[in-house]
């Protein structure tokens, strides 16, 4: 027995040990905002975008030839030619104006869909750090419970040595020890696993140095009127400003597709310098000449109308898709509300009398148990009720803040900033 305690004391160091630094859920959330690897890969598609505006702003490229011409001059003495020229395409239909638009209206797009990422991001971000506030008190349940118990075994052991108590007692208190070290490594696991996530959330794929996480999972109720919450709602869901804006997207290319159909001028200007033709049947002086004229594109392909009506049907199937949005989240609102609601009154109708009583109840079945006035069986039953009303007193709890943050994600604002400070310790 003397041993199992050494390895809990051991394990209990270990878990504590495995952190050097207190992690408070602000300083957890800042680590997010500023150090999440997807995050800053999302990041990346806005400045790739806003690059995109400045390459649409770009006019077509002068164009310059140079020629020579030899004509006979060896045989015939007919002189050469040389000829440079410059030319130069005019967009017309506004194009350059729409391909900047669009640009724009895509770098607008790729913040809308950042802001919507983030949304997602910090509630699952906030769901890992409240899990492993449950987690945490979980494990100091089952840390508690095997230490009395760890006790009771090792007077147990000194009680049969003494001859006070039967061995098969004694076996049975170390044998109950034993499994509540099982199911108190296993808590600690699942806590490290959380401690993991809670990590890898915020860019860093070690297990930081932490020595706790702060806050403790309590309950206070707020009050939301449901229409407010659908108002606020469409006015902030990150999802409906991705939705508008793939909706300004789909008007810009069809309008960019419209211009582009619009013919270009092409304006060009040359100098040619002829020699001297010294022939003797038609000699002719040396001369320069300039050139002037514009080129108009015969748009035969205007005649193919699949591009426009392809845009036409992107800005129809973009605003169906707006107006499904809205529907949505109008529904998700609703659904996160009445999910909140009920686990409110979950906690509210939980009785946390029954924790006083069953704490009562193992204390008193402890205290008979060394007075050789009960069996060991019955102090074990009362452990496990004990423990089983923490837990389920605990995972109410959690069931009612993962229901606020929920709503809160449907919502689209932070409700957890609004509410008093009591409702989560520490955060």
């Amino acid at each position: 027995m003397k041993n199992s305690i050494l390895i809990i004391t051991i394990l209990f160091a270990g878990v504590l040990g495995c952190y050097s630094q207190s992690l408070t859920y602000d300083i957890f959330m800042d680590n997010v905002r500023n150090k999440n690897i997807e995050y800053i890969v999302e990041k990346y598609n806005v400045d790739i975008a806003k690059a995109k505006i400045e390459a649409a702003k770009i006019f077509p490229d002068p164009e310059l030839s140079f020629s020579g011409t030899d004509n006979q001059e060896r045989s015939l003495k007919m002189g050469y030619s040389l000829d440079a020229g410059l030319g130069y395409t005019i967009e017309l239909g506004g194009k350059r104006k729409a391909r900047i638009r669009l640009a724009q209206s895509e770098t607008e797009l790729s913040s809308a869909l950042l802001q919507d990422f983030f949304r997602n991001l910090r509630a699952e971000a906030t769901l890992t750090y409240m899990n492993a506030l449950y987690q945490k008190q979980l494990y100091e349940v089952q840390r508690q419970s095997y230490m009395r118990m760890a006790e009771l075994a090792r007077a147990d052991s000194i009680r049969f040595s003494l001859g006070s108590i039967m061995e098969v007692d004694a076996m049975q208190s170390k044998l109950e020890a034993n499994t509540m070290l099982n199911d108190l490594i296993q808590s600690e696991t699942d806590l490290n696993n959380v401690i993991l996530q809670l990590m890898l959330y915020q860019g860093d794929d070690r297990i930081s140095k932490v020595d706790s996480i702060e806050g403790e999972l309590t309950y206070f109720k707020r009050k939301f009127d449901l229409d407010s919450l659908i108002i606020l709602a469409q006015d902030s869901r990150s999802d409906l400003l991705v939705a508008l804006k793939s909706k300004e997207v789909s008007q810009y290319n069809l309008k960019l597709a419209k211009a582009n159909r619009s013919i270009d001028l092409g304006l060009n200007i040359g100098v040619s310098y002829n020699a001297e033709v010294r022939n003797e049947i038609a000699p002719a002086p040396a001369f320069t000449a300039v050139t002037a004229g514009i080129s108009i594109p015969l748009k035969f392909s205007n005649t193919n109308k699949g591009e426009i009506r392809a845009g036409k049907l992107a800005v129809e199937q973009s605003e169906a898709s707006y107006h499904s949005v809205e529907r949505r989240i109008r529904m998700e609102v609703i659904q996160a509300y009445n999910l909140y609601t009920t686990a409110c009154r979950q906690v509210e109708l939980f009785n946390t009398g029954h924790l006083d009583d069953a704490r009562k109840i193992l204390r008193n079945k402890t205290y008979s148990y060394e007075r050789g006035e009960t069996s060991m069986l019955e102090v074990i039953n009362a452990q496990r009720t004990y423990n089983d009303v923490l837990d389920s007193y605990y995972k109410t709890l959690y069931n009612c803040v993962s229901t606020l943050i929920e709503l809160e994600r449907s919502v689209g604002v932070s409700l957890l900033s609004r509410l008093p400070e009591n409702f989560l310790l520490l955060l």
